[in-house]
């Protein structure tokens, strides 16, 4: 059983950073592949960045170049860094975990946070 908190979101201004953490709980973080996930008011909810447990990265069009997805297995922590923000990057950021590699970025992870609000002003 994996449980991720998500932290760090709130209102920031357009080109502004932000970093968000999501904590899991669970001895075996270190084992799980790691999604960020986001859905604004009216949309889809759509990928947007992935770490295995080895540490590669993969990034939607829309953030490369922008954010940065790590994670620190001691701290049992993934976070995302975000900067140059966009209004567009507005949206309820998720945190995902599962085995799979490609069930996460897939969007059907098997454990999910319950979100943090990321608002950007223009």
């Amino acid at each position: 059983q994996v449980q991720l908190v998500e932290s760090g979101g709130g209102l920031v201004q357009a080109g502004g950073p932000l970093r968000l953490p999501c904590a899991a709980s669970g001895r075996i973080f270190s084992s799980y592949n790691m999604g960020w996930f986001r859905q604004a008011p009216g949309k889809e909810r759509e990928f947007v960045a992935a770490i295995t447990w080895g540490g590669s990265t993969n990034y939607a069009d829309s953030v490369k170049g922008r954010f940065t997805i790590s994670r620190d297995n001691a701290k049992n922590t993934v976070y995302l860094q975000m900067i140059s923000l966009k209004p567009e990057d507005t949206a309820v950021y998720y945190c995902a975990a599962d085995r799979s590699l490609s069930t996460v970025v897939g969007g059907q992870g098997r454990y999910w946070g319950q979100g943090t609000q990321v608002t950007v002003s223009s």
